[in-house]
């Protein structure tokens, strides 16, 4: 409801709970172990999807595998094509998405959004100058250190991110320490 807006709010909250509740409760949908198990529909879309999943490996496989593939833009391409035939099909009037372009209410909505506390950014900001003065900064250094050389190796990081996160480290130096190394991916601009 207004999760695209800003966090969701107590209220979206709970009519998201409160939705599947219904379902659970009184549906009587978990009565059953698979309540459209043989049901030819959704038997026939499984299949399609199955179909079609199995299409994109092979596409995949065609590349070359994943990575060539990536470098290639065949994710991004497919994702934005994807998404431009989805908003024609919605413009057209092909596709009814409900409070869009069907079943439309010209009445403005009320969505009460989730407001942020101000003073949180600063309790949060103290609450890390009051971390990094108690943690003990050499075992901190020492831990980042091995896992900057774990991951210009071939080691298994998750043993040197749990040290890591056990001396203290910040999630900001973790992943500084991981970009210093890999770098940061940017995708390849295909049109």
């Amino acid at each position: 409801m207004d999760e695209a807006l800003a966090l969701p709010s107590e209220r979206a909250v709970t009519i998201a709970l409160r939705t599947q509740q219904i379902l659970a409760e009184e549906s009587g949908v978990a009565n059953t172990v698979d309540p459209l198990g043989g049901s030819y529909f959704v038997e026939a879309m499984t299949r399609r999807i199955e179909d079609q999943a199995r299409d994109y490996f092979r596409r995949i496989a065609d590349f070359g595998g994943v990575l060539p593939a990536l470098r290639a833009g065949f994710f991004q391409k497919e994702i934005a094509d994807a998404s431009y035939r989805y908003q024609q099909e919605v413009d057209a009037g092909e596709r009814s998405i409900v409070g869009v372009n069907a079943f439309t209410d010209d009445t403005p909505a009320r969505i009460p959004l989730l407001v942020m506390d101000p003073a949180g950014y600063e309790r949060q900001t103290a609450r890390l100058r009051s971390l990094r003065r108690r943690r003990d900064a050499g075992a901190v250094g020492q831990a980042l250190d091995g896992l900057r050389l774990a991951c210009q190796g071939t080691e298994n990081t998750m043993p040197h991110l749990m040290q890591a996160v056990r001396t203290h480290a910040t999630l900001g130096e973790i992943i500084g320490v991981m970009k210093d190394v890999f770098g940061t991916y940017e995708e390849p601009a295909v049109l």
